[in-house]
């Protein structure tokens, strides 16, 4: 992988994403934008792993709350 490969050879890398995959990247440092200003964050405390995660567990009820429609899909 090039990201790999370029932070293996000291790179700094500055990515904007919504990828709970990349985001995940060991020694990553993660920031929020939000009312407050930009802040650090947990990889595990982002809205992207929040949501990904709530949609793997229950992928049904995640769908029935996107959608509006009841739990029968």
């Amino acid at each position: 992988m090039v990201l790999h490969r370029l932070l293996a050879k000291h790179s700094q890398l500055v990515i904007a994403t919504h990828s709970p995959i990349i985001m995940s990247y060991p020694e990553s440092l993660i920031y929020a934008f939000g009312d407050t200003g930009v802040e650090p964050i947990e990889y595990k405390e982002t809205e992207h792993y929040r949501v990904t995660r709530s949609f793997l567990e229950s992928p049904e009820r995640m769908l029935a709350h996107l959608l509006g429609v009841g739990q029968g899909i």
